[in-house]
This record gives C-alpha cells, structure tokens and sequence, in this order.
C-alpha cells in the first residue's frame, strides 16, 4: 500500500531542496545548522496547491487557500534562525497557513503549538502535517491575539501576521530567556521584523532584523 504522504511530494524533491538552501538561504547568511537542516527535509511542495508543486522552490510567497501566502523559504529561515530553537524548545505559532514553517521549527524544536483563524487553513494545515508525520505539533483554529495559554510558558513565539504593536498576551506567555519573532507595523507598508527576547519578568530587548511584508493581524476566526 502506497503511503499517503508521497502523493504530496516531487519525484526530484531532495535536489530541489537542496539547491533552495544553497542558493535562497546560505548565500544570504543564514548559518543555523540547525535551520538548514530543517529546511532541507521538509518538502515544500506538500504544503502549495498541486498546481503549484513545480514552484514550491521558487525564491518568493506563493498562494495557497483562503486567500492567503506561504512566505518565501528565506523569511522562514530567517525568523526560525532570529527565534535560536533548540531541541526540547516549546514554540508558538501564530497563523499556521500552510503549515509549513510549523513543519520547519517542528524539525527543530521539541514542540510546536500554532494557531490559524481560517478554519480551513487549519483543517488543511492539520491533514498535511499528519500525513507527513508531524507527530510534535498541535494545531488550533482560534483567535492568535489570545496566545495558547494552556501550553505556556513558551520558549519562542514566532508570527507570520504583523501588528503595530507586540500582543501584551505573547509577552506574558514568553518564558525567561524566551525569544518573540513577528513583524511590526501597519497594514498597507513594509513593516519591521523585530525580535524581542525577555531578559526579567517585565524586561525585554529589542532588535530590529529588517524590512518584511506581511499581511495583517485579525481577531476572531473564520
């Protein structure tokens, strides 16, 4: 019996990887071991609609349901590099899309919990994942502003939607030492991908990683 999870992929899937990494990620200074390695066994073609299997590698977003993008192979290196993941880490995800940067820190981190406001990206998101073998990441439709406060503390929250402002949840449910990846700032302009790491119980440094584009934070689900 054929497994399931091998009518996602490209036959020439591994060299497709391979040379995305080379090329999109080590050429622009992503040096994580750890994150490449990651970025060079998940199959990004599993996670676009079939039409779009063949540009799965390609250096940009792409569609997806509902929609909404998958962000470009770099900016999800970049923000799992910025989030210093390590095996046993507790990550929060807010907005799944896809799944696939979930897949990404779920290669990497000892657990992954990520939130998606469109039923069905997560419903999308969750049979990918199971397919895959995924087994270390829990998906949740649900309003990301609230966090997952049930599975705090977090050792990294990481967002793939931008806001003018860091929600005071994510930041309570940080743990010590946690790092917080997300972009900040308006709806219709490049915005700042920050990085902020809780050093005290109402400490935090802040580091700005660059210009990025992302779509907005919404409340609620859909």
């Amino acid at each position: 019996m054929n497994d399931p999870a091998d009518q996602l992929l490209l036959p020439d899937s591994e060299k497709l990887r391979r040379r995305m990494v080379e090329r999109q990620l080590v050429r622009r200074g992503i040096a994580d071991e750890r994150v490449l390695e990651a970025m060079l066994s998940v199959p990004r073609e599993a996670f676009v609609p079939p039409y779009l299997a063949r540009h799965a590698y390609d250096d940009c977003a792409l569609p997806i349901e509902a929609e909404q993008t998958i962000s470009q192979p770099y900016i999800v290196a970049l923000m799992a590099e910025a989030a210093e993941l390590k095996a046993g880490d507790r990550v929060l995800e807010i907005g799944t899309g896809s799944g696939y940067a979930a897949a990404v820190l779920g290669r990497i981190a000892g657990q992954v919990h990520t939130i998606e406001r469109h039923a069905l990206l997560a419903q999308t998101a969750q049979a990918r994942l199971a397919a895959l073998g995924y087994g270390n990441i829990e998906v949740r439709c649900g309003d990301g502003m609230q966090g997952w406060p049930e599975a705090t503390p977090f050792d990294a929250i990481l967002s793939a939607a931008s806001g003018p402002g860091i929600p005071v949840a994510w930041k309570r449910q940080l743990a010590p030492g946690g790092r917080l990846v997300m972009p900040r700032g308006g709806m219709t302009r490049v915005q700042n991908l920050i990085k902020l790491k809780r050093t005290g119980e109402e400490d935090f440094v802040e580091e700005n990683l660059g210009k990025v584009m992302f779509v907005p934070l919404v409340e609620g689900t859909t």
